[in-house]
């Protein structure tokens, strides 16, 4: 028993090494198997990375650039191009048995994409061709350029620099065509100016972002390869306009203008493309001085005309008044958009010049009457004209209001005054006397007193009768008629109340005259024959 016991602890002895050399031979096994594993999974992407297919082979040497299948193998081809160089700087084997293929590959590819691209290029020469449809085409192959891009500089360069020549001398030619058919319709310059650059614009607009998508540019080289295509497109612009304003002595137009392009500024802005910000610089550089020199031709024009020349100058208003309101409230009606303070400048400079036109045509009608009665027609259009065609209070029609609110009261007292001047007189001077608290010195008016107050009851409704039809003749404006008759029977009623109210002063309460003093409801009631709303 004991020899057997022995015997069995030598056998379960061997077995632990067994088994324990069993473990250490399972895991180094699970380690060369975890490794082969990696091994194959490595080599089978680069096999399958490097692997030129016979499909891709086919598509790329017969499939048309236009076809879809060509445009995904071209994508797999890029891609095999890139690992195949990225692995031969590591010097991998096998790609010197891919390589010849993938190169020529590259080439027929290179040469398909290149025929394709400059054949759409060319195809834009054509005359009344839409070269839209083809940059749309060529959109839908943009990657074509990045492959070129990526490994065939210089036929990028020559697609490049031959869509920049052949886009610049179309651009060129459709616009110079366009201008020259514009020109022979003789419109207004404004209308023209407008739809020749909408045209730019919206040209402009399309080229900047085809540019940038297309040849996948930032923003600064974008704007270098856009000025190389319609740089001469917009020197052709610069120098017609600069010729048309040369010639343009409509300073209406030449502000419409300017407005046009701040709000084709603000559409391209809207758009994100401000690929003519240099261009609206240099219009406005030439519009802006244009309409100054204009509008200042107009000023010296009014300062240096001379009244004595003018024939058949009447009350009425003046037809150069009348043109200068109209002008006027134009401008202003323009401006109110977009606020200029140049524009302000040269029409108050304007202002001032019709104002002094205006009272120099006055200096010729011998009467003040006839005088203020030109002044305030002129005043009274000028101010209607401006108020009727702007929208926001001016400086101009705030001048006017004042002017003709002045001349309408020193013209209400020239009317009243051979009718009731003696009673005027008299109230202002008696006023005086009562101002300075010297009421004794009344009692050298009691004379006066008397026929007065008998001239005043016995002819007041004539005067007013008088009176009324006077205004009615002298203002052709029915407004501006009643306007003054109700300012003229209110200031003869605050006079004769003013007149009534010195009865109430010691000289004056006993005096017999003042029973015979004229009833102020009366007055009323007849003045309202003449002004119904007085």
């Amino acid at each position: 028993m004991e020899c057997m016991l022995h015997g069995f602890q030598y056998d379960l002895s061997s077995i632990s090494a067994e088994i324990q050399c069993l473990q250490e031979e399972s895991v180094q096994m699970n380690i060369k198997l975890k490794n082969r594993q990696a091994v194959k999974s490595e080599l089978s992407q680069l096999v399958d990375e490097m692997a030129v297919p016979e499909q891709m082979i086919n598509h790329i040497l017969d499939c048309p650039v236009t076809e879809r299948a060509f445009l995904e193998q071209l994508h797999e081809l890029n891609h095999k191009i890139n690992f195949v160089k990225q692995h031969s700087y590591n010097d991998t084997a096998a790609c010197r048995d891919v390589l010849d293929v993938v190169e020529k590959l590259k080439f027929k590819a290179i040469s398909k994409i290149r025929e394709f691209l400059l054949t759409k290029i060319y195809s834009f020469r054509k005359p009344m061709s839409n070269y839209q449809l083809g940059q749309d085409a060529m959109l839908k192959s943009r990657f074509f350029y990045e492959f070129l891009l990526s490994n065939e500089r210089h036929v990028a360069r020559e697609v490049r620099d031959e869509y920049v020549d052949t886009l610049s001398k179309v651009y060129f030619s459709y616009f110079k065509t366009y201008i020259n058919r514009l020109m022979k319709l003789q419109q207004s310059f404004e209308s023209l100016f407008r739809s020749q650059h909408y045209a730019l614009l919206d040209t402009s607009c399309r080229e900047y972002l085809f540019v940038c998508d297309f040849f996948m540019l930032s923003a600064s080289a974008a704007q270098d390869l856009f000025n190389a295509i319609v740089g001469k497109t917009l020197a052709l612009y610069l120098k017609h306009v600069d010729t048309q304003c040369s010639e343009c002595y409509d300073a209406i137009a030449l502000l419409l203008c300017i407005h046009i392009v701040y709000k084709y500024r603000v559409l391209m802005n809207a758009r994100e493309v401000t690929s003519l910000s240099s261009y609206w610089d240099t219009m406005m550089a030439i519009l802006w001085p244009r309409f100054e020199y204009v509008v200042k031709m107009h000023i010296r024009s009014v300062a240096e005309c001379n009244v004595q020349h003018l024939s058949s100058i009447d009350v009425r208003p003046h037809y150069i008044t009348r043109r200068y309101a109209e002008f006027s409230a134009a401008v202003m009606r323009i401006n109110e958009n977009l606020p200029n303070t140049k524009v302000e400048q040269v029409l108050s400079e304007l202002q001032t010049e019709v104002q002094n036109f205006i009272l120099r045509l006055a200096a010729c009608f011998g009467e003040r009457k006839d005088q203020l009665v030109f002044l305030i027609n002129n005043y009274d259009m000028m101010l209607s004209v401006i108020m009727e065609r702007t929208t926001e209070e001016s400086k101009e029609s705030d001048s006017f209001q004042q002017l003709l609110g002045s001349r309408t009261q020193e013209y209400v007292e020239e009317i009243l005054a051979p009718h009731f001047g003696g009673m005027m007189a008299f109230v202002k001077d008696c006023e005086v006397v009562l101002e300075s608290g010297q009421t004794d010195r009344l009692r050298v008016f009691e004379q006066k007193v008397a026929p007065l107050v008998q001239g005043f009851a016995a002819g007041w409704r004539t005067s007013v009768d008088l009176i009324s039809r006077e205004v009615t003749t002298s203002f052709t404006n029915f407004k501006v008629g009643s306007t003054i008759v109700q300012a003229a029977f209110t200031h003869l009623i605050q006079y004769y109340h003013r007149f009534q109210k010195l009865f109430t002063q010691p000289p004056f309460k006993a005096m017999p005259a003042r029973s015979e003093l004229v009833n102020m409801h009366l007055i009323m009631v007849e003045m309202k024959k003449y002004k119904p709303n007085f």
